[in-house]
């Protein structure tokens, strides 16, 4: 069974909470991409949706949202996310992850793009 460390941000407030998801109700983040939105009720949250805005697999690597499928690659990278260089023009091969949640994410990070008025 899936097992994810959801880690949700407010931009409103600027703070962020960190949510253990097991079982069938992690089972329902499998699939999801990066940009997709979901009900927060999944994770805990109800009356708010969620987008998720990336994630790190199990031994650290970060997803990209420009690379499709739940897959590990190594890339020539030059900016964010995965590679931060020093100087412009430096360029790195590094080994990133998918847009796909996939079994092996650790990590989710989302973000609250709706919240229910009460």
């Amino acid at each position: 069974m899936p097992e994810f460390k959801v880690v949700v941000s407010d931009p409103k407030t600027g703070k962020s909470q960190q949510i253990e998801v097991k079982g069938d109700r992690a089972q329902k983040l499998l699939g999801l991409k990066i940009g997709d939105i979901f009900d927060g009720s999944i994770i805990g949250l109800p009356g708010k949706k969620l987008m998720i805005t990336g994630g790190s697999g199990r031994a650290g690597e970060p997803m990209r949202p420009d690379i499709p499928g739940g897959v590990k690659k190594r890339i020539l990278l030059s900016e964010p996310p995965g590679y931060w260089p020093e100087k412009k023009g430096l360029r790195k091969r590094k080994l990133v992850r998918g847009n796909v949640i996939t079994e092996e994410i650790v990590q989710i990070n989302t973000k609250i793009v709706h919240e229910k008025e009460s």
